[in-house]
């Protein structure tokens, strides 16, 4: 059976389960007139514009112009997007959902290809240092945390038409049937987009089904999830950084989770909780570095498919003086089938890691405490040597009327194994792999400055990290299309600045990053790096979101950066872009809101990889109904 055979077996199978949910949610809405005892929680984002102009919006949408957060899009986010923190790789950077770490074992380029409807997750905590030591699993420098909404009762339709023949359409249903002492909801969501794209073979074909039943009382939180994605991207140079060469990417991908939430939140003091589940993910992807070839299933046919599952928890538990925080996740994974990568040692691995660190405050008079935080997680895998890595942490806290300052030192040690891609490839070729790679360690030490007050908020961060055999793709100038994986050792020192202030009808969420790295290649015969030198050395952000009135939104987003040189790019490495929306809900249709979007207005050329050309600005005009 060929792939589009499978591909339309899939969506028929997924279409009959999700419609019988769907028209019982319907009538659900229409027989009952109970009031929720539900609540809507607002979760504050850093980013102004939600919304993509070119495409539907998935996890990776929000993250764009982040101040923390720096997303190399290959064309467009909601296609393929590498997320970079603090100076690290796209396989550096963990996705957790609830208590577990969702894993992508081929690359780490697809970890952000989860198939969810964003609006089920709360804006994402970004892990690092001891946080990431503690809640990450195999992510050795940050971990995106996202937590799972509350439910509301919602019927929702969305139409969009757009430049490069953009067609989008969504529909969401949902319903809470309340109780006296708990909620149950049950929604369901289908988004689908297509369009040319605003580059020559730059087409996408997008279309994403998601169902989640959830469970709430006062004191706990169920969540069962499932989601099925079909996501069709085509971009000239988008993994090669070759611009004449027409290249496709088609993943497919399922996933299967339950997560469930006992007690109450993680940072309130003295108060225990814990949370636990798991997930089941497969992965198919049909990459092609020239679509005008025809396919042999042949060895350079570049057809994969792996599967990950896990079980993890995490929870907190006072003991005296003292919480004692913990966390603990099991994986496995498979490489199922692949033309390519048949080079390596093994197809298989499972993963262990458990994290126990206590900590303690002390009352230094009313307003001041000091809180110490020390403990160790131990990384273990079948396939590579274990570690038993350090953490210590101290925060000094004042807090008066004015609101909370805290100043934080921490050091944690983290480590992070490979994926199948580096392990298993040819060692020759664009995408040399290296099966004697093995664990990667890197050393962290961060300095923080934190002041809150009631409409503002400011943080400081200074951080130096060790990054020991991390698995990069390297080269020698003189030959940049013989790429291979190799272990680098990189010294990075960082600051991060980050300012929010909220007035009444207005919000600004400015940012600031700068990054310096220093490497050490180990062989002569390697010079440069494809991905691990590509970072921006200075980056600001500013976002603003401003409701002159009930019916009106503008969102604006903008990044300034200043990119570390790279023989590679063909372009500046000075950039700024700009995201922008007009939202409206006219007097005559209240339940009616019409988008207007702008991704790219000024229409920048700037190379995110070295090599691939940057998506041109792209106009959208979306309409939302509620009913």
């Amino acid at each position: 059976m060929n792939y589009q055979a499978r591909s339309a077996l899939k969506k028929g199978a997924a279409l009959a389960v999700f419609l019988p949910i769907l028209s019982h949610a319907d009538m659900a809405n229409e027989q009952s007139d109970v009031e929720e005892v539900s609540t809507i929680t607002v979760y504050g984002q850093r980013v102004a514009n939600n919304d993509p102009a070119g495409t539907s919006a998935s996890v990776a949408t929000a993250l764009r112009y982040d101040p923390q957060v720096d997303l190399q899009a290959r064309g467009h986010a909601e296609g393929q997007a590498d997320i970079a923190i603090r100076g690290g790789l796209f396989e550096n950077t963990g996705f957790k959902l609830g208590a577990v770490t969702v894993m992508d074992p081929q690359t780490g380029h697809y970890a952000a290809l989860v198939p969810l409807n964003p609006d089920a997750l709360s804006a994402p905590v970004i892990l690092t240092g001891i946080d990431n030591a503690l809640a990450g699993f195999n992510a050795a420098v940050a971990t995106l945390n996202y937590e799972w909404q509350p439910m509301h009762s919602e019927r929702r339709i969305g139409v969009g038409v757009g430049s490069d023949s953009l067609q989008y359409r969504s529909v969401k249903l949902a319903h809470v049937f309340a109780a006296a002492h708990s909620d149950k909801g049950i929604e369901v969501d289908y988004a689908s987009s297509s369009g040319e794209g605003s580059r020559a073979y730059g087409d996408h074909d997008f279309e994403r089904f998601f169902a989640r039943a959830q469970h709430r009382t006062t004191n706990t939180q169920t969540d069962f999830a499932m989601g099925y994605q079909d996501n069709f991207y085509g971009w000239p140079g988008a993994y090669t950084g070759f611009a004449n060469l027409p290249e496709t990417d088609h993943t497919q991908s399922h996933l299967l989770l339950f997560n469930q939430r006992i007690g109450g939140k993680q940072d309130a003091p003295d108060t225990a909780y814990l949370e636990w589940g798991g997930y089941y993910r497969t992965l198919e992807n049909d990459y092609d570095f020239d679509r005008r070839t025809t396919e042999s299933g042949a060895p350079g046919a570049f057809d994969h498919k792996t599967r990950s599952y896990a079980i993890g928890l995490q929870g907190k538990q006072p003991r005296g003086s003292w919480q004692w925080h913990y966390g603990l996740q099991l994986s496995a994974d498979e490489l199922l089938r692949s033309t390519d990568l048949t080079h390596g040692t093994f197809n298989s691995r499972r993963y262990a890691r458990l994290s126990v660190a206590p900590s303690r405050r002390w009352m230094i008079d009313s307003a001041n405490h000091l809180t110490l935080r020390l403990g160790a997680t131990f990384d273990a895998s079948n396939r590579d040597d274990n570690a038993l890595l350090p953490l210590l942490g101290l925060t000094w806290a004042h807090t008066d009327t004015a609101g909370v300052d805290k100043i934080s030192i921490d050091y944690a040690a983290t480590s992070q194994l490979p994926g199948y891609t580096a392990l298993n490839s040819g060692v020759n070729g664009l995408f040399g792999g290296n099966p004697t790679l093995g664990r990667a360690r890197a050393d962290t030490l961060s300095l923080a400055f934190d002041r809150q007050r009631a409409e503002w908020h400011a943080n400081v961060t200074i951080f130096s990290r060790r990054d020991d055999d991390l698995v990069d793709w390297t080269y020698l100038s003189g030959a940049p299309f013989a790429r291979q994986a190799n272990a680098v050792d990189i010294d990075v020192v960082g600051v991060e600045l980050a300012l929010s202030r909220q007035w009444q009808a207005v919000t600004l969420v400015a940012g600031y990053n700068y990054l310096d790295k220093q490497a050490d290649y180990g062989v002569g015969s390697v010079d440069a790096s494809f991905y691990a030198l590509n970072y921006a050395r200075h980056r600001l952000t500013l976002a603003v979101l401003a409701r002159p009135s009930d019916r009106i939104t503008l969102r604006w987003d903008n990044e300034l950066r200043d990119q570390a040189d790279n023989a590679l790019r063909t372009g500046n490495h000075r950039a700024y872009a700009t995201s922008m929306a007009f939202e409206w809900s006219p007097l005559f249709a209240d339940r009616l809101t019409a988008s207007l979007i702008a991704d790219n207005l000024t229409n920048s050329n700037f190379e995110e990889f070295p090599g691939t050309p940057a998506a041109r600005r792209r106009l959208s005009l979306k309409l939302r109904y509620l009913w």
